[in-house]
């Protein structure tokens, strides 16, 4: 039996930006589904399984950053987000609600497709059959590797794809250090496109989620001028 393909809710209000990026995710042989505006978006969602989320950040009647903050409060479900905005706060602030990627407009189809196959690829291996492995368990936090369940002190904490990826990274070799680019590429596939600041939010916020004083990490720490490391055992 053939694998169904992909299915993708694509988010815009612009009718000329959604027949152009329908069209060539179609090509890629995806199955798309459209929305307008973000109340539409909430409705389509609503019930209903995605592999991915295309989602235009200035939306009518809900705008981006709420679906995804309302999509982000039950699904772990990639998200891209698209905005024509460069402010560095929108770009911030979309990666702090949960977003995996983000894209500035104008942008190249290209470069759009580029980003789409990558988050489908990560996360397609990250639900793969593989081996049993062992947990990582440190100092009262245990990554459940198969399960993708995180939990500090018994109690669970939940991390967006991306978040999980970068843990793991780190974690897995404690005392390693990996700079910016080495991170964007182990999760992400490449560092093509992507500001390396990206590692930064997403570091921020594993650290809110999981030191006793984020201001004073002890479990991820930085390494000026290199990157960021787990603590060694």
């Amino acid at each position: 039996m053939a694998k169904p393909a992909p299915r993708i809710l694509l988010v815009d209000d612009e009718q000329s930006v959604q027949k152009m990026l329908a069209s060539a995710l179609r090509k890629d042989g995806y199955e798309i589904v459209s929305a307008i505006d973000g109340r539409e978006a909430l409705d389509r969602l609503d019930g209903h399984a995605f592999d991915l989320v295309v989602l235009d950040l200035m939306l009518p009647r809900v705008d981006g950053f709420e679906v995804c903050r309302q999509l982000r409060a039950s699904s772990t479900v990639p998200i891209i987000m698209l905005t024509a905005r460069v402010e560095e706060i929108d770009k911030v602030l979309g990666l702090e609600l949960g977003a995996d990627d983000y894209i500035t407009k104008p942008f190249s189809i290209r470069e759009f497709r580029s980003r789409v196959k990558a988050v489908l690829r990560r996360s397609q291996l990250a639900h793969a059959s593989e081996p049993a492995r062992d947990a990582i368990v440190e100092d009262g936090l245990r990554i459940d590797l198969d399960k993708r369940v995180v939990e500090l002190a018994g109690a669970p904490v939940r991390l967006t794809y991306v978040e999980f990826e970068i843990l793991v990274a780190l974690a897995a070799h404690p005392g390693r250090v990996y700079s910016r680019q080495t991170l964007l590429e182990r999760v992400w596939g490449d560092s093509a496109y992507r500001d390396p600041r990206t590692v930064d939010v997403h570091i921020r916020h594993l650290r809110e989620k999981l030191e006793a004083d984020p201001r004073h990490p002890e479990l991820l720490l930085t390494v000026r001028g290199v990157g960021y490391s787990f603590r060694d055992r």
